[in-house]
């Protein structure tokens, strides 16, 4: 045995080498250039809006002014009395004869000294930026006393940063308006609304927009906001969300036509998620429907984006009350689907398309897509589903319908409705997936083996939600990004069966938050993208048109070795796009063979984001801390040699005409 040893050890001193040049052989990749698997779906990476952690009122919506209607429950929630120096003065609440808008507020004041008005909160505070005009809209009338004037401040503690004032009010209603500047940029000014003179005065509808909305329009939306979600250049803009659509119950669902028109005709409600919720209370929240169905449309063709707004089917959410709608009473809503549709694309003489043209859009919007139901389930569901389609296809075969398969991504109810929906030749199933990190990596693999002939796959809403902080806090990590990632390589590489996908929620406000994790957080100056957004943007605009076989060993990557992969061909460009991700804590080489036509050598551009640790995020203190960089690559003899760092994404492209 002695003897034997000197010549092992040498046998291993001579396959050590070897076995290190083995491990350090860059893994081949294969792309076969001339392949078209498929085509990818224009509109395949796309939005998900819902009204939750103050994603519209006090977000996306500019407007500034909480409960500027007094229509809120407690008609002065968010208000308060400004009643100083001796000034004597009384609020009052009275029905309104007619409409929707049934309260105003009546300011009395009895003596002409010191201030007295009311002061708004706004939405978690209220922000102004230096040099920036506001513009203060108001209905108001005479009600006793003449000469009234009515002053607007903004305050910064007791100093006045930007003021305004207008008088000559009569005994009819009628607007006014007041624009202000702000002299420095704050994150909790004070707004007052005072009276001078001595009087009566009744007001309602005040209402606060800054000037620089998206787009300049007047009641627009919150510029900032917007950019975000076009630099993302998404295919479709989902819409009003989902379980906002069934409310927790009917008499709370969205109904869409309350939400068109002008402002004072649109209802006041309070909102699905105005309740405790992740240890948050928000009695607080309504919907003022300042982004109603119109504006969801104009936000859609400002993105470039298809609108696929999504309507109650006649359940409220089966998760709180499950009330029903009867069988015989779902005309209504089924004829707010067909109304819809009309609204959307009809011509200027019919009833809703004139309803479209008087609110400034004669030219239709175009609408292709329409759901029915949100995450809704059991016989209930298909019943009321059945009849929706025949209704919407009867009058419109060219709108294809999205069904859904309930809130879970398997089960028994997902089981059933998929069956079911098999059954009846859907078009398109909305499948929900809220997950562990480890779930999306382990079924990147889901769609490979769905029904090629069968429906076609929306994954309608997910995210996944890691909990290495906390069950109370899903932050948006890098292993919740990268993770995802790896999925989404499984959702390009099966484009044939995955035609649409989103994640949710889409916004949250900081201090006003029911639900995390969420793509975009903000507050009331500033707003960033998660590092879950960098990685959905940087397929959405990585989109391409045809899926291209990227193989190891003649089998696509899904997990193997940590590392998965998928590859377009962008007609568009002339490129093919490639994406790896690596959730390896190691540097991963690959080597990837371009087949087919191509002129051998050449240039890439290399995008990639990466970063050691799984818990990094950003922030509205740093909201860069994990974010895409570029790089070049080189393509020689039709090969690529790349090393991708440990638990990163990388995007690749290679521009194949001259």
């Amino acid at each position: 045995m002695n003897k034997l040893k000197p010549l092992m050890l040498g046998m291993m001193a001579l396959l050590l080498p070897l076995l290190i040049q083995a491990q350090n052989e860059p893994l081949l990749l294969e792309v076969d250039l001339d392949d078209k698997v498929s085509d990818v779906s224009p509109n395949m990476w796309g939005l998900f809006f819902e009204d939750i952690n103050f994603a519209a009122d006090g977000g996306l919506y500019a407007e500034m002014i909480k409960n500027y209607s007094f229509e809120f429950e407690n008609p002065m929630m968010g208000w308060r009395r400004v009643e100083d120096n001796g000034a004597k003065g009384y609020v009052f609440n009275r029905n309104h004869p007619s409409g929707v808008n049934h309260k105003y507020l009546r300011l009395q004041r009895l003596n002409n000294t010191g201030n007295f008005g009311v002061s708004n909160e706004g939405f978690r505070g209220m922000a102004v930026k230096e040099g920036l005009k506001y513009t203060v809209t108001f209905i108001a009338k005479l009600a006793k006393g003449d000469n009234l004037a009515l002053n607007t401040k903004l305050l910064d503690g007791g100093e006045e940063i930007g003021e305004g004032s207008v008088s000559g009010f009569t005994s009819e209603w009628a607007e006014y308006e007041i624009v202000m500047t702000a002299d420095k940029t704050l994150d909790g000014v004070g707004f007052h609304v005072l009276l001078e003179g001595e009087g009566e005065l009744d007001i309602d509808m005040i209402s606060m927009f800054p000037e620089d909305t998206w787009m300049g329009r007047k009641r627009g939306l919150r510029k900032d906001l917007v950019q975000l979600l076009a630099d993302m250049e998404p295919g479709f803009l989902r819409f009003p969300g989902g379980c906002i659509v069934e409310g927790f119950d009917l008499e709370n669902r969205y109904e869409w036509k309350k939400t068109i028109g002008e402002m004072e005709d649109r209802e006041v409600i309070k909102n699905r998620w105005n309740i405790e919720f992740a240890h948050r209370t928000t009695p607080d929240y309504y919907q003022s429907f300042g982004i109603g169905f119109f504006e969801y449309f104009q936000l859609s063709e400002d993105l470039g984006a298809e609108p696929l707004p999504i309507l109650s089917c006649g359940l409220a959410c089966q998760f709180n009350t499950g009330e029903q709608v009867a069988i015989g009473a779902l005309d209504e809503y089924v004829n707010d689907a067909l109304d819809l549709i009309e609204f959307a694309n009809g011509p200027v003489d019919s009833k809703w398309g004139a309803k479209r043209a008087e609110m400034g859009h004669p030219e239709p919007f175009d609408l292709k897509f329409i759901g029915v139901g949100n995450e809704n389930w059991g016989p209930q569901y298909i019943e009321r589903a059945k009849i929706f389609e025949k209704a919407i296809k009867a009058a419109y075969p060219e709108i294809t319908i999205v069904s859904t398969s309930g809130p879970f991504p398997d089960g028994h109810e997902f089981d059933y409705l998929w069956g079911e929906l098999r059954e009846m030749d859907a078009e398109l199933v909305d499948e929900h997936y809220y997950r562990p990190p480890s779930w999306f990596r382990e079924n990147a693999r889901r769609y490979d083996d769905y029904d090629r002939n069968g429906p076609k796959v929306f994954a309608g809403e997910y995210a996944a939600h890691s909990t290495t902080v906390s069950e109370s806090w899903k932050r948006n990590n890098w292993e919740a990004a990268l993770s995802e990632a790896a999925f989404m390589t499984g959702l390009e590489r099966n484009a044939d069966v995955v035609r649409l996908a989103s994640y949710a929620p889409l916004f949250a406000h900081v201090n006003g938050w029911q639900w995390n994790p969420d793509l975009i957080w903000f507050d009331n100056l500033r707003s960033y993208g998660t590092t879950n957004y960098h990685v959905q943007k940087l397929f959405s605009t990585n989109r391409g048109t045809d899926v291209l076989p990227i193989t190891a060993d003649g089998k696509s990557l899904a997990g193997e070795d940590n590392l998965y992969a998928s590859a377009v061909l962008d007609e568009d460009s002339g490129e093919m796009i490639f994406k790896i991700v690596n959730t390896s804590t190691a540097a991963k080489k690959v080597s990837i063979k371009l087949d087919g036509k191509y002129r051998g050598n050449g240039e890439g551009v290399l995008i990639e984001m990466a970063h050691e640790d799984l818990e990094a995020f950003n922030s509205l203190e740093n909201p860069v801390a994990v974010e895409p960089q570029e790089k070049s690559f080189i393509i020689s003899k039709k090969t690529i040699e790349l090393e991708l760092k440990g638990q990163s994404v990388n995007v690749g492209k290679v521009k194949l005409s001259k």
